[in-house]
């Protein structure tokens, strides 16, 4: 049986990597440009996240497993996952709360770049409505499809680039796991408002699950549940649909 065919050109790991990541960001940009408002910029994200590492990792004769999508490390994905929900959860819990008392009393023009809802909170537990089919889109539409390209392809191939770390709790942490958390970070400015670079701190944990497993398996169950635990505090605190 014939091998793929290789790369046109040679490239290194970096360039690979962050090339992919630019022309994903730019997709994105242009589709919020042109269809704003509409759920094609996340169809174009969601697409680019898992399609686009196809095209080098086929010169390559790879497949999604050699980038942590594979459940080979499934129950120790799953036993993390909890621990760090049980960790986490009451902590960010308490800061969130203390967050929605100070921001009131911040210059509205610093405010506007810390948070998209301004104003007093008080806390009644209530779910968003359509609850359910939130959790189907954060995980498999949303959290699963960046986890794959930015934990599993572009952390993979830099560390290719950048080996070095120190081990951290079980987990190798160096130039690379660093340099993808940035490149998540920035890439959410796709829609420009600076709060979404607050997406930079998850990302950490999610690289070092990456790297403490072996599998994108528990920092995608742990990315979906953030983004599920945020928007049920928001409501929670602030009303509304």
């Amino acid at each position: 049986m014939s091998r793929p065919p290789g790369p046109p050109f040679r490239v290194s790991a970096v360039q690979e990597a962050v090339g992919l990541w630019a022309l994903g960001f730019l997709g994105i940009v242009g589709a919020f440009l042109l269809a704003g408002g509409t759920s094609v910029p996340k169809l174009v994200a969601t697409v680019g996240f898992l399609y686009l590492p196809l095209i080098p990792m086929r010169w390559r004769d790879e497949d999604y497993r050699d980038y942590g999508l594979t459940l080979r490390a499934w129950k120790q994905d799953v036993r993390l996952f909890i621990l760090l929900s049980l960790i986490v959860g009451p902590l960010f819990f308490v800061g969130f709360a203390a967050f929605v008392q100070v921001v009131p009393h911040l210059p509205p023009a610093i405010a506007q770049h810390l948070t998209p809802t301004i104003g007093a909170g008080h806390f009644q537990p209530r779910l968003p409505p359509r609850f359910g089919e939130w959790i189907i889109d954060q995980l498999f539409v949303v959290a699963l499809p960046e986890e794959f390209f930015y934990r599993g392809y572009v952390q993979a191939r830099l560390r290719d680039a950048w080996p070095q770390g120190r081990v951290v709790l079980g987990g190798r942490l160096g130039k690379a796991f660093w340099v993808t958390a940035l490149l998540f970070a920035l890439g959410h400015l796709a829609i420009f408002q600076t709060w979404r670079l607050a997406v930079f701190f998850p990302a950490l944990l999610f690289g070092w699950m990456r790297e403490r497993t072996g599998t994108i398996v528990g920092c995608a169950l742990f990315h979906a549940a953030c983004n599920l635990y945020v928007r049920f505090l928001e409501v929670s605190f602030f009303g509304g649909p």
